[in-house]
């Protein structure tokens, strides 16, 4: 399939900016992929979707407060950090984002805080915006910890154009959010409220968590037109023998078995055995699903709403059907659903 064929007319006025008023009442399309059926519900209907010893798998990564400003030396320029990934905890070094890229170079030390409460060192020009930058802090991990979360904004997606609150900071995370190390939200789990959690363990529905770090690599532009060539970010993932069970009991059964978002999906869908169950693993996958592709583990999938020539709308379409997928958005867009991040929600089944 060529670029091209994931473009629609996206109104600027139906990507959401705030999230809904509660997380599980934002609307909800169901698509059925058999038959290209459409109905409109509200979040909390999907307990009308699954029985017991249904099951869904949900992405238990935790988003970290990712963006610091600093102050460079002096010029006392201000600098936009993003911290993608920690390389060595002993040696506090972390692979970054700058911005401006081009007033950063190896050798420039970084202020951040009024008191100077952490300074950074660059050591290596990695990519144009990219740097490698060492922490120069002498306190325990658990202090350097909290100073991150003292300096630190939520991650906010930069299409949205305001400062993140105090809000944001629940709102951007899951409920089940454990595991640190993501730099945006797994999106399709922010709609889980433990009031609805609680009345689907009722129903006898399991959950499976798996953990993604999400990457930055998840906003990234498609610029080929021929996707074969296109190349993902590589994202650190880990399956346990407990997910892998409760999966594969599920498989076996013939139960319901849901990806809570695009996130889930690449990771069972990276750890596959030649019997089409579900392996445990602690890896980094760069897998990169677009149709068309055989699913071996999930029969059902939550999403949010893409935006046009994503990955993300790509797998979607890989999932539900490239037809029914693409008409779904058509109808999305004149029924005026929110996308992205705080957008609304898509139950495929």
């Amino acid at each position: 399939m060529k670029l091209s064929q994931f473009k629609f007319n996206l109104p600027e006025s139906l990507i959401a900016h705030t999230p809904a008023e509660k997380r599980d009442e934002s609307r909800l399309m169901v698509l059925d992929r058999k038959t290209g059926a459409i109905e409109h519900k509200i979040f909390k209907d999907v307990l009308d979707y699954f029985d017991d010893k249904d099951v869904m798998i949900i992405n238990n990564t935790k988003v970290f407060p990712a963006r610091l400003y600093g102050n460079k030396e002096k010029t006392g320029a201000t600098i936009e950090v993003f911290l993608l990934r920690e390389l060595n905890k002993e040696l506090r070094l972390w692979d970054v984002l700058v911005d401006p890229a081009r007033k950063i170079r190896v050798g420039n030390k970084l202020y951040f805080g009024d008191d100077d409460l952490l300074v950074a060192e660059v050591v290596d020009n990695t990519t144009s915006r990219g740097r490698t930058i060492r922490f120069l802090f002498d306190g325990t991990d658990e202090e350097f910890r909290r100073n991150i979360e003292i300096l630190g904004e939520t991650p906010l997606p930069k299409y949205i154009k305001r400062k993140p609150t105090d809000e944001d900071k629940e709102r951007y995370q899951t409920i089940f959010a454990k595991n640190e190390g993501a730099v945006a939200a797994p999106t399709a789990g922010l709609h889980f409220s433990r009031e609805l959690m609680k009345r689907l363990e009722l129903k006898g529905v399991e959950f499976a968590e798996v953990t993604l770090h999400i990457g930055l690599g998840t906003f990234r532009q498609v610029e080929v037109e021929d996707l074969t060539k296109h190349k993902m970010d590589s994202e650190q993932f880990i399956i346990d023998e407990k997910a892998a069970r409760i999966v594969n009991k599920a498989i076996e059964e013939k139960r319901r078995v849901c990806a809570v978002g695009t996130t889930c999906m690449r990771t069972i869908e990276s750890s596959v055995s030649a019997s089409r169950t579900l392996k445990p693993a602690n890896d980094w996958t760069s897998k990169f699903i677009f149709p068309p592709y055989d699913f071996s583990i999930a029969n059902a999938m939550i999403t949010n709403f893409h935006t046009p020539e994503s990955t993300l709308l790509m797998m979607i379409a890989a999932f539900g059907g490239y037809e029914h997928v693409m008409n779904a958005y058509e109808i999305a867009v004149k029924e005026k659903y929110q996308f992205y991040s705080y957008g609304d929600a898509m139950l495929i089944i």
